[in-house]
């Protein structure tokens, strides 16, 4: 849950903290902090997924004031939501504002004049629409995200998520279609889809359509994308439309990252997850018998209570049975209010050990993978290009690709992946 720093156009600075659609609206905020005129501000946009990620917030907090006692701090995202009185307390911080309040200009334009009260939190359980905002993209305006979730109906006892989200709510099918469109006008070749829980879309939606309908509209409407990448599902909800566009569609990534936290048939009920291992396992081999080029990530808790040695074997077990390689491990962290966090304890030691085994079978995983592509052809979409001509990118398998020659970010090229270097590999670009 490391914080990563990006400037606004006029010198505002965003730290942001933990998933994906936290960095897509630490994007959103910095351009509304912009129009508002907002300067010598750093919003701190939080995470409450580990208590670890709230400490870290904190942390970072306490030193950039000190750093830069005249900068004004402002403290938003999921800890924010959930614990506002928490960082009000803070005597570094000049405002809380909530999940809700963050993505309104009006909250920046109030801030900028001193109209916004110090806590601006409100009950994010009584928000029922998500907006979907548009956004330039990242970096070097090569890939696309696109906001099409937010919240979560589900209610596993390890998570708190929900109390910083709300419920699930979906961006119409329209509205998401429509930008896709335009950011594909606009030059660029890879959209990624972006929310909390983005196999629950459409559930709030007229005609409840699924995920899975969105993206073969999005494959009908707009036939110039080149690149749709799916990102985090919940593959018990996968339903048959999803799963065609899976594996029959070229222009959808072969990589999913897939949410399955365990790999224990007792743990997962005592997660309320909604899968067995024995369904994990069968929608894995099910796409890659299909599809043999996909590769898949996944988040794993480690240590969750009353998980046994054996337990924690049947999650590296699973690595193996569902051919897994990108891995989000983490030690679990009990969050105040959630049903795990009464239930008999794994020591912390242990917690740390087994998230250990964990990684180190993952970073095996990916060495795998890097050896089995080598010499093979790709695609890859160059990401940012360095003064010296060095160039970065993704495959369409996720894997992080170095290149050199003249390159132009956002721009799609074939390679040759000709050799690993750390945790990259290095190319040749094709003639």
């Amino acid at each position: 849950m490391s914080e990563k720093q990006d400037t606004g156009p006029i010198g505002i600075d965003v730290v942001t903290f933990g998933c994906r659609l936290n960095a897509y609206e630490s994007e959103v905020m910095k351009r509304h902090a912009d129009a508002a005129g907002l300067k010598d501000t750093v919003i701190i946009n939080t995470c409450a997924v580990t208590s670890e990620a709230t400490r870290q917030a904190r942390q970072s907090i306490r030193r950039i004031k000190r750093e830069n006692p005249a900068k004004n701090i402002i403290v938003t995202g999921c800890a924010a939501q959930i614990n506002p009185e928490e960082f009000a307390a803070m005597e570094e911080v000049g405002s809380v504002i909530g999940n809700r309040e963050k993505l309104e200009a009006k909250s920046f334009a109030s801030l900028s004049t001193g109209g916004l009260e110090r806590v601006a939190v409100n009950d994010i359980f009584s928000v029922t629409e998500t907006a979907g905002h548009l956004i330039d993209g990242f970096g070097d305006r090569a890939r696309a995200f696109v906001q099409i979730q937010n919240g979560c109906n589900h209610r596993c006892t390890f998570c708190i998520i929900p109390y910083g989200r709300g419920n699930s709510r979906s961006v119409p099918m329209g509205e998401v279609v429509n930008q896709i469109k335009r950011l594909v006008d606009e030059g660029y070749n890879e959209v990624v889809f972006t929310g909390v829980d983005i196999t629950s879309y459409g559930e709030d939606l007229p005609g409840t359509p699924t995920v899975g309908t969105l993206v073969q509209k999005i494959l009908k409407l707009v036939p110039d994308l080149p690149r749709l990448r799916i990102s985090s599902i919940d593959s018990i909800e996968v339903d048959e439309p999803l799963y065609d566009a899976i594996i029959g569609e070229k222009r959808v990534m072969p990589h999913l990252h897939l949410s399955l936290q365990a790999g224990d048939n007792m743990i997962l009920k005592r997660m309320k997850r909604r899968h067995l291992r024995e369904q994990a396992i069968e929608f894995c081999q099910r796409v890659k018998k299909a599809r043999p080029e996909m590769v898949y990530g996944a988040d794993i808790i480690a240590g969750f209570p009353t998980e046994t040695e054996e337990m924690f074997e049947n999650s590296l077990r699973l690595v193996e049975e569902c051919d897994l390689t990108w891995l989000h491990v983490f030690p679990y962290s009990e969050r105040e209010g959630t049903p795990a966090a009464k239930m008999p304890p794994v020591a912390k030691a242990i917690r740390k050990e087994r998230a250990a085994r964990l990684r180190a079978l993952g970073e095996q995983q990916v060495s795998r993978l890097f050896t089995g592509a080598l010499g093979k052809s790709a695609q890859v979409l160059v990401e940012k290009v360095a003064d010296d001509g060095t160039a970065t990118g993704h495959t369409e398998q996720f894997i992080p690709v170095k290149l050199s020659g003249q390159l132009k970010a956002g721009t799609i090229v074939p390679v040759t992946l000709s050799t690993v270097d750390g945790g990259v590999m290095t190319a040749t670009l094709q003639s």
